[in-house]
């Protein structure tokens, strides 16, 4: 198909002008409307206004101006049928075989803090995507163009074919143009149904709430996987329309095989763990639960240390650095089967050792620098989990406890230190399937009981994971996700030599757990936040 008419109607301006000009060489009759017409000829690119195609005005403050028969006309006339051509022609309706359009820019617009409703209405693009549908329907005979990111392949397309698209392009352009037309509507119902229309009328400016009336999520498929959870099931990996950064669907794989389900979601448990301690920190992760975590002055003490704690389950799981893995560390890693490795990034030394190991999965994921909200930290700010013909949608656990929100409740105070390990031991719970159950000591795990429907069995599983990798309980701290409900919990743990337990407090039975506490001499501190996982 020869590209001779062209309509070009943009919003975002970039590399409008080199692809009208590339089109111009081409003998390509260029159409337009007001301040992309306006671009063109200053750059003495010939250029016929839509209102002169039409022979009808703008009108109405440019909010009509390409919704006419003959621009509708000419993108969804088939070219193949006789009836549709001989309309055309006793209608006057001639061809527009290339349609360049980008919408106006209602998601940036409601994301600026002092958006009103005036602001997302006026930045509601009609004609735009009238436009888009038309020609992305009619894509046997129309190209129809909707991002930047396209111009170069297509300009490049008809100079090496003499004007001409090919079908499988226009095909895959119309795909990518219903696509985001689905993600602009998608945009607007979010926003207006996330509207309390009373509240904003009230206030004089959107109240907003984080929850819409209907949630339409726009998702891009990153890869197909070998199978899900298990061999029977299918799977595939999607990406956010826009990803956080320092997200792990920004991660770069370096080497090694592909990622698999469960690679995916054990690694996005580690990351959004380790990337939670501001000092070098390693954390290893087994079946979606942190089975090692440490903090050290290094890479390699920081591993070293995690490592230690569960050498057992640490064989095959996801191991993660929130700082750069150098040579040494990396040879200490490589002596163990590792399923997935990820750092923000690696020394020459460290890929060099990994590259004699050609099935572990590295990857590189760049830390997040600085930013106050979730997405800036990388986080997901809104949580969703599928059930049975629907979805749960919470605000993400993003919580983080400072050393001022802790509160001693028994005789007994922790020192410095302990507090210190105590805050490291609430970090890692927070990433522990519930019932979850955390000893620490010195800036590492040293016993992790997860998953378990009782809290006395968390806490007996912890000790045994302690006692088989070797480490000593004594005078250490424990963290628990939730409330002690009843006093046998804290026993347990000062059976297996805890000196100093926190949690959050909020049990009917405080009072008894506090006087346990006192009995057994354990030091007490609760935080008022939970921290279940399911």
């Amino acid at each position: 198909m020869t590209i001779k008419r062209a309509l070009i109607s943009v919003s975002d301006k970039t590399g409008v002008l080199e692809l009208a000009q590339s089109l111009h060489q081409l003998g390509v009759e260029i159409l337009s409307t007001g301040g992309t017409a306006k671009l063109f000829r200053d750059n003495q690119i010939p250029v016929k206004e839509v209102s002169d195609f039409t022979g009808f005005p703008e009108m109405l403050d440019g909010r009509v101006k390409t919704l006419h028969p003959k621009v509708h006309g000419g993108l969804l006339g088939r070219r193949d049928l006789p009836e549709h051509v001989a309309a055309m022609q006793q209608y006057g309706i001639e061809n527009i075989d290339l349609l360049a359009v980008n919408l106006y820019p209602f998601e940036a617009t409601v994301a600026k803090a002092n958006c009103t409703l005036e602001d997302a209405i006026e930045n509601i693009d009609i004609g735009g995507p009238a436009m888009v549908r038309s020609a992305a329907k009619n894509w046997n005979d129309v190209a129809v163009l909707t991002d930047a990111a396209q111009y170069a392949d297509v300009v490049s397309e008809l100079q090496a074919n003499n004007g001409s698209v090919s079908k499988a392009t226009r095909f895959k352009l119309s795909v990518a143009a219903f696509n985001r037309i689905a993600q602009y509507d998608a945009a607007i119902s979010n926003y207006l149904s996330a509207i309390d229309f009373a509240e904003t009328e009230s206030a004089g400016k959107p109240v907003l709430s984080q929850f819409p009336g209907q949630m339409n999520s726009n998702f891009v498929k990153v890869q197909d996987l070998r199978y899900g959870e298990n061999s029977h099931q299918q799977a595939a990996f999607y990406r956010d329309l826009y990803p956080a950064p320092g997200s792990l669907a920004t991660a770069q794989q370096l080497q090694g095989k592909e990622l698999s389900y469960n690679n995916i979601a054990d690694a996005d448990a580690a990351w959004e763990a380790v990337k939670s301690f501001t000092g070098p920190a390693c954390v290893i992760v087994k079946h979606a639960n942190p089975c090692g975590v440490a903090v050290g002055i290094n890479a390699l003490e920081s591993y070293s240390k995690a490592f230690k704690t569960d050498p057992t389950s640490a064989f095959g799981g996801i191991i993660a650095f929130n700082t750069t893995l150098d040579g040494a560390a990396a040879e200490a890693v490589s002596k163990q089967f590792v399923e997935v490795l990820i750092a923000p990034d690696f020394t020459p030394e460290a890929l060099a050792i990994f590259s004699a190991k050609a099935n572990v999965r590295v990857l590189k994921i760049a830390l997040p620098q600085g930013g106050n909200t979730a997405w800036e930290q990388g986080r997901n700010a809104v949580d969703s989990k599928r059930v049975g013909s629907g979805i749960l949608l919470q605000s993400a656990d993003n919580h983080e406890m400072q050393l001022a929100d802790l509160k001693v409740v028994t005789k007994l105070h922790p020192t410095p230190a302990q507090m210190q390990d105590l805050l490291f031991a609430w970090n890692v719970a927070k990433y522990v399937k519930s019932n979850a159950i955390v000893f620490c000591g010195n800036g590492m795990t040293l016993g992790v009981g997860a998953g378990q429907m009782s809290r006395v069995d968390s806490t007996k599983i912890a000790a045994i994971k302690a006692q088989n990798a070797g480490l000593s309980l004594q005078g250490s701290v424990v963290a628990s996700d939730a409330f002690f409900p009843f006093r046998d919990g804290v026993d347990v743990l000062a059976d297996a030599g805890a000196s100093c337990v926190i949690h959050p407090g909020g049990s009917m039975r405080d009072e008894e757990v506090i006087a346990a506490a006192d009995e057994r001499g354990l030091a007490m501190v609760v935080t008022g936040i939970r921290h279940f996982r399911h």
